[in-house]
């Protein structure tokens, strides 16, 4: 049985491909979440109006690879100390979130950030957001899997 996992951490191409090399994850699917439209597209979510954010939802085997090992990736593959954007990727649709579907992950998610926040590992604290899962809206088919389609790459830290 897989659980699924959400992540905003900028332009979620990059976030794909990185989610997709783990062993243990199942599918990523690259949409929009966290906001107040419905079903919206692509030009919407870029206009920073709909509280949207460019998201991966990880479905993956929880006995093959942990909640929290994603959770860790998370936070290596990206900035989680940038406040709305990612390099030169500016907005709230760009912002570090994880959408917790059930209060387990939530717990998870704030422990970890609370491990790494006090570890001094970053020079800054850490922006990341933790929010309540809410509807996931698939991206449009041109923007699923990409990087692996397009080739090229995308700025996301450790990559």
């Amino acid at each position: 049985m897989t659980e699924k996992a959400t992540f905003g951490a900028g332009c979620f191409w990059g976030v794909e491909v990185r989610f997709r090399e783990m062993p243990g994850v199942t599918d990523v699917v690259v949409g929009y979440t966290g906001g107040h439209v419905d079903n919206p597209d692509y030009q919407q979510v870029c206009s920073d109006k709909t509280g949207h954010a460019e998201a991966c939802e990880v479905e993956f085997d929880p006995e093959a690879i942990s909640y929290e090992a994603l959770l860790r990736a998370f936070f290596e593959l990206h900035d989680p100390t940038q406040v709305n954007g990612q390099g030169a990727d500016l907005g709230s649709q760009y912002r570090s979130v994880i959408f917790a579907h059930d209060p387990s992950q939530r717990e998870t998610a704030e422990q970890v950030k609370s491990e790494l926040d006090d570890s001094g590992r970053f020079k800054r604290p850490i922006a990341t957001s933790i929010e309540p899962a809410k509807t996931f809206w698939p991206a449009e088919d041109y923007h699923q899997r990409y990087l692996e389609k397009n080739g090229g790459s995308c700025a996301v830290s450790g990559s």
